[in-house]
């Protein structure tokens, strides 16, 4: 375990690395590998664990009944997944958590993060603040979504949610985590239909586009948001 490394995650700022070390041996932390399209979560599991991602990344996803996926989020290194049903435990899942790569995951059992530590450390309080500020942040990033699907037409979609990715990078070029299709199914649009209006604001210079990476245009204008 990279100690160093993890003390500069969200969920143990604060910590040193023997702090950080006590804390995995309390709460019983297992690192698990997973392999790209591997699922990690299947929905209607009742879990007691939530993951952090180490290394690498994974998508929350919800697919009915039809076989349409929707993509929820994805979770990047330092990022934690499954809290909010950890914490009820016998709660079905009504998502499913699949590696979006290869990656390396952190399971933490969080009744143990919950109890009182009988050793009463500092480090265990100030995990629990950690991850009530983490659960804070992760409802801004459903609200987003919420936000970014709100537009009726797919042009609107798309530039509620690449204006958002610019101004998180402090930047009109960036890179999106997603790929076509998972950028499709999170914003809940088909992807032949998204592809086309992506061509169609590249051509107007609205943006411009390879793969993952995007180039917004100083002069844009994004009137048609709303």
């Amino acid at each position: 375990m990279n100690y160093n490394l993890l003390i500069k995650f969200a969920l143990f700022r604060g910590m040193s690395e023997q702090e950080a070390k006590d804390v995995l041996v309390c709460l019983q932390a297992e690192k698990k590998s997973f392999s790209k399209g591997e699922t990690i979560y299947h929905m209607g599991d009742a879990i007691y664990a939530m993951g952090m991602v180490l290394a690498g990344g994974v998508n929350i996803e919800n697919d009915d009944i039809w076989g349409n996926k929707n993509i929820l989020d994805n979770i990047g290194p330092g990022q934690v997944f499954g809290e909010t049903y950890a914490c009820l435990p016998g709660e079905p899942l009504m998502v499913n958590v699949v590696a979006a790569e290869e990656c390396q995951v952190l399971f933490l059992e969080v009744s143990r993060l919950l109890a009182t530590c009988s050793n009463s450390c500092g480090a265990h309080q100030r995990l629990v603040q950690n991850l009530l500020w983490v659960t804070a942040q992760k409802n801004l990033a459903l609200s987003r979504k919420i936000f970014h699907t709100t537009p009726k037409s797919i042009r609107g979609r798309l530039l509620s949610y690449l204006s958002a990715q610019a101004v998180s990078a402090g930047s009109n070029q960036f890179i999106v985590p997603f790929n076509r299709q998972q950028m499709a199914d999170y914003l809940c649009v088909d992807r032949s239909a998204m592809s086309n209006e992506l061509s169609k604001m590249k051509q107007e210079g609205l943006l411009d586009f390879h793969k993952s990476q995007f180039s917004i245009k100083e002069k844009a204008s994004f009137t048609e948001l709303y």
